[in-house]
């Protein structure tokens, strides 16, 4: 593939915050003509971000995507998340290159590349990788799906010979990278979510595999010891597989630590995060970062130095004994469970759940609701359908908005129990996106704090 836009027409589809750094990366690196094609017009996009694009002569095809347009360019660049469309087919059957917006940007790094993907966990991997890569004194770019479009880390310290580039990526992203290339590929889990663009699971995987498709022996891959799915997946690339967790991980727990094979022991009291899945994050962080060549020290000092993400098992407040955690993040039935696997033993859980379904059972929420749940909270559109399948096991109430939600779920909980948000849905039913939906749910929260909590009866 040739991996330049010197001299060609570029087409850039998706007018999200990676295709305008997509866009503006292709004009910097000399392209004849940049295309920003979006289906929404200029009043539902923001005339001003629409403006600021032309003057910096990048053309807005705007209220749809002209199948003209698509096959009379060079290259195509789609931004993450855009759906199938019969254009970007028949520019692909005139054999013109559709590539992400991950993978134009890649073209113009020199810096070694940390990728991190899976279904859960991703973005908090992905941060505290950055921090403890940082901490090390190398140049650090810190991005990708995680927030900052890795188009934005071309031209930095970063992107430079020595640099390091930590980037999450998620499957939209991956779909279509084919140079690529990652040091450190790291896949933490595979579960099902997206069913509403993949149809099966074994497709979404291959999605996420994708990670994999560029490295050399000189490269490594790293997964979980205890998964023989992921190992197995690794093992298919081209890199050496590393692993953590288990016994026999390469980096794994040892008592009250984690150690890892060249004789390193961090105490688990250094991490701040919270929760058992967080542990395995920290794992899987550490060996990446082992492996792009970062020492003992400055692994501590990141892993010290690390808060964790809003919206990922969030503290919010303690309220007349009772605990609330803002996990909007766990947009994802697998997620959930890590959440839930993540409240204390002993602890009692009132759940607040549900938004837009995304595909599959919440069957396995089931255990940890029926060890740990005091109640089931449920707002959004999927109620009915999570209702039918975990009423059993808890009393269920239903709330109208958030606020309902936390107002309903104070008065379920006891003094000692967790009330927790981990919807196990996408939240764009209701929200903009999981960032708003966490945000109503801490200002519910602390708007409802100090006052008068009346204790529901829940024997009904």
């Amino acid at each position: 593939m040739d991996r330049s836009v010197e001299g060609k027409r570029v087409t850039i589809v998706g007018f999200g915050r990676s295709g305008a750094a997509a866009a503006k990366l292709a004009l910097a690196k000399g392209a004849r003509e940049v295309i920003m094609q979006d289906k929404r017009d200029a009043v539902e996009l923001g005339d001003d971000k629409v403006l600021e694009l032309a003057r910096a002569g990048i053309r807005p095809e705007l209220g749809g995507h002209r199948v003209q347009t698509l096959v009379d360019s060079d290259v195509v660049v789609l931004s993450p998340g855009v759906p199938k469309l019969e254009a970007v087919d028949a520019a692909e059957k005139k054999g013109i290159p559709v590539v992400s917006e991950v993978e134009l940007a890649s073209w113009f790094i020199r810096g070694e590349f940390i990728g991190i993907t899976g279904t859960n966990g991703k973005s908090t991997v992905t941060a505290l990788t950055g921090e403890i890569v940082k901490a090390s004194g190398v140049p650090t770019f810190t991005g990708g799906n995680l927030g900052v479009p890795l188009s934005e880390a071309v031209g930095t310290p970063a992107a430079d010979e020595g640099g390091a580039i930590v980037v999450e990526l998620s499957s939209y992203q991956l779909e279509r990278t084919y140079t690529l290339r990652m040091r450190v590929a790291v896949l933490l889990n595979v579960t099902p979510d997206h069913l509403d663009r993949y149809g099966t699971l074994p497709a979404y995987a291959a999605a996420k595999q994708r990670i994999f498709l560029s490295q050399t022996s000189k490269d490594f891959a790293v997964v979980p010891a205890f998964d023989p799915l992921m190992v197995a997946m690794a093992a298919a690339g081209g890199g050496v597989v590393q692993t953590y967790g288990g016994p026999n991980g390469d980096v794994r727990v040892d008592g009250d630590a984690i150690v890892d094979r060249w004789g390193a022991r961090y105490p688990r009291s250094l991490l701040k995060i919270r929760g058992t899945h967080n542990v395995e994050n920290a794992m899987a962080s550490i060996l990446a970062a082992r492996l792009l060549g970062v020492q003992e020290g400055a692994t501590r000092d990141g892993l010290s130095s690390f808060d964790g993400l809003p919206h990922r098992m969030q503290f919010v407040a303690d309220d007349d004994g009772i605990a609330y955690f803002n996990d909007s993040k766990a947009t994802n039935v697998a997620a959930s469970v890590k959440a839930l696997e993540g409240v204390d033993d002993g602890r009692r859980v009132v759940l607040i759940a549900g938004g837009r379904d995304k595909g599959g059972s919440y069957g396995p929420m089931r255990p940890l609701l029926e060890k740990k749940g005091r109640a089931l909270v449920l707002v959004g559109e999927a109620t009915e359908l999570m209702k039918a399948q975990l009423e059993d096991l808890v009393p269920v109430r239903q709330a109208d908005d958030m606020f309902d939600a936390v107002r309903i779920a104070r008065s379920c909980a006891r003094k000692g129990d967790v009330v927790l948000l981990a919807p196990a849905c996408s939240s764009l039913d209701m929200f903009e996106n999981y960032e708003e939906r966490g945000r109503v749910f801490s200002a519910a929260v602390k708007a409802l704090a100090g006052t008068s909590r009346q204790e529901e009866d829940l024997s009904s």
